[in-house]
């Protein structure tokens, strides 16, 4: 009876080692099973965001423009005649969709415009440095957007730019002394409307 208790000891004792490698092979296995799993829902989601980004940006790039019509905001001025020390050059509209109202040209849409003037000026009254400003105003606040300094020996004024100008601004040109201007082409059109994002 000894030997056979001792016999089926040492069995369990042999069962018992040999399950312990099977047992941690078996939580190895599974470690391994979760390891991947985590990999792979990581990996979709990955995958998942990135469409979601293309999608948004395909949406997003297909949305209309603010511009209510096709046609491109723009306007085409000639001015010749005196100019007033202090005060906002008296500019009309020859041509083009943008409205004019007191001498000042009223901004339709935000966005990126060309900017062009090119004339003559000379001024009456000589000081040390003659301007030709261009000035934006909005309701709170007034800036200058560029200037050119004009020198009696060169009275031709020739500036091509393009500022960036936000809906309801006006635009205004000035002079710094009194000044008697001619054929002054002055024009701003509208090349990159701002697309607002939802």
């Amino acid at each position: 009876m000894e030997g056979q208790l001792d016999g089926e000891t040492r069995n369990q004792d042999k069962t018992g080692r040999e399950t312990e490698p099977a047992e941690d092979a078996w939580k190895s296995w599974q470690r391994g099973q979760v390891r991947n799993t985590l990999h792979l829902v990581s990996a979709a989601a990955q995958w998942i965001l990135l469409l979601a980004c293309l999608i948004y940006l395909g949406i997003n790039s297909l949305q209309p423009s603010t511009l209510q019509s096709k046609e491109v905001p723009w306007t085409h001025i000639r001015y010749t005649g005196k100019t007033i020390k202090g005060v906002a050059v008296n500019l009309t509209a020859e041509v083009g969709s943008i409205q004019m109202r007191n001498g000042s040209i009223m901004i339709p849409h935000d966005g990126l415009y060309l900017v062009s003037l090119k004339g003559a000026i000379l001024f009456t009254d000589l000081e040390e440095e003659d301007l030709l400003m261009l000035w934006k105003t909005d309701k709170t606040t007034s800036e200058v957007l560029w200037k050119q300094t004009v020198q009696d020996s060169s009275n031709t004024v020739n500036i091509t730019t393009v500022l960036y100008l936000f809906d309801k601004d006006n635009i205004t040109l000035w002079t710094t002394s009194n000044a008697t201007i001619s054929d002054l082409s002055f024009s701003l059109v509208l090349i990159s409307p701002f697309i607002s994002s939802l």
